[in-house]
């Protein structure tokens, strides 16, 4: 029974995976929506990640969008690719280093306008020490490794 459970299991995180990796967005599994459910506009304008409300929503890219106020939506249907994560939201680090990893919205930068998202602490640190050297290989892996 345990077997059966363990290979159920791979057998999910592997579709879950091969799904992931066609989407421009990344939304985690069982999921539609970007940056883990952020407010993408309060990371410029209050400094920090905010919590987005079911009641201010957008539809971007294939995904859904939240936002905590009225305004942060309409700023951001005015410009997303201005306030959308780079890469889809997928982590920076892991894009420049040609594959795809999840973003976690509570470990993020923002860079030359851009705001990045990185896994974890320890990835998240391991970028911030050539940033820019990252920044150039990411993009130039965008979007092929989306393929």
């Amino acid at each position: 029974m345990i077997k059966i459970l363990i290979l159920l299991t791979i057998g999910l995180l592997s579709a879950g995976n091969a799904l992931a990796d066609k989407d421009p967005v990344y939304t985690g599994f069982l999921s539609n929506t970007g940056a883990g459910g952020y407010d993408t506009v309060s990371y410029f304008q209050a400094g920090e990640p905010i919590r987005g409300s079911t009641k201010y929503i957008t539809e971007y890219m294939g995904a859904t969008w939240r936002f905590s106020t009225a305004e942060n939506l309409a700023l951001f249907e005015e410009t997303p690719e201005r306030y959308a994560p780079a890469y889809g939201g997928y982590c920076a680090w892991a894009v420049s280093q040609g594959y795809l990893a999840k973003g976690d919205p509570q470990h993020w930068a923002i860079r030359y306008g851009r705001l990045f998202l990185n896994y974890d602490e320890s990835v998240q640190n391991r970028w911030l020490k050539d940033t820019e050297a990252f920044i150039r290989q990411a993009d130039a892996n965008w979007p092929k490794v989306l393929e």
